[in-house]
């Protein structure tokens, strides 16, 4: 049905990147790879007899993308989110977690604890029985791996920032702290790119990021403006 469709992918110099024909049918093929190899890494894990107690991770580095030809809205990718990958709406940056740790983590279990990668390093410092590193401010997800919310310690809020077009500093930022999700773009991807107005979401009600509800609730906008201001570090 889509073998017209060329997908064509940017590439170093010294890495050729073939075209690839019909993408909408190889984005089902890679997924289908990919889960088979899920298998075979569990099936390695019971051969060596270290399947019982051994975390097992699972994530993505962002949301759906759009290059190569992808349609996510052909395969539904995002669902109700909003955005694709460089995006800082949840589409582009809300990404599935998953994790399996037999006798450990109950299976089919859910978490809305919010979190994100900065997490994974303390986490590891933990199972290893390591210090955490100073420069890393992320909370450690055992607690609710164990299954115990009430000794999970949580993150305030989470910060982002996104560089595009030869900017020194981000071209978009967002936060998020509870069911609130602040969004604001730049004008364009030029160097001097003014920023817009800071966009304000709450998510519990409006995860699509549909409704701006800035003009609503300029206290919250400008306590979220606050704390990105805050979590800011100029670069060199």
């Amino acid at each position: 049905e889509f073998d017209h469709i060329i997908g064509k992918y940017a590439a170093g110099p010294d890495n050729p990147c073939p075209p690839v024909r019909n993408p909408i049918a190889g984005f089902a093929a890679m997924m289908e790879n990919l889960d088979r190899q899920i298998g075979d890494l569990f099936d390695l894990l019971k051969e060596l007899g270290i399947d019982q107690h051994t975390l097992v991770m699972f994530s993505s580095d962002n949301g759906t993308h759009i290059e190569g030809g992808h349609d996510p809205e052909f395969w539904d990718s995002n669902g109700p989110l909003r955005g694709h990958k460089r995006d800082l709406y949840e589409g582009g940056i809300r990404t599935p977690f998953l994790a399996r740790w037999p006798g450990t983590i109950k299976p089919s279990s859910v978490s809305d604890h919010l979190s994100a990668f900065q997490d994974i390093l303390p986490t590891m410092a933990d199972l290893t029985h390591q210090p955490r590193p100073a420069q890393c401010d992320g909370k450690s997800l055992l607690p609710t791996f164990r299954g115990d919310p009430e000794a999970q310690e949580p993150n305030a809020f989470l910060y982002f920032e996104f560089m595009q077009g030869g900017r020194s500093s981000y071209s978009s930022r967002a936060l998020r702290m509870g069911d609130w999700k602040a969004v604001q773009r730049s004008a364009g991807n030029k160097r001097n790119a003014k920023l817009l107005p800071i966009e304000l979401y709450n998510l519990k009600n409006d995860p699509g990021e549909n409704n701006d509800v800035s003009a609503a609730n300029p206290e919250i906008v400008l306590q979220l403006e606050s704390l990105m201001d805050k979590s800011h570090t100029p670069l060199k």
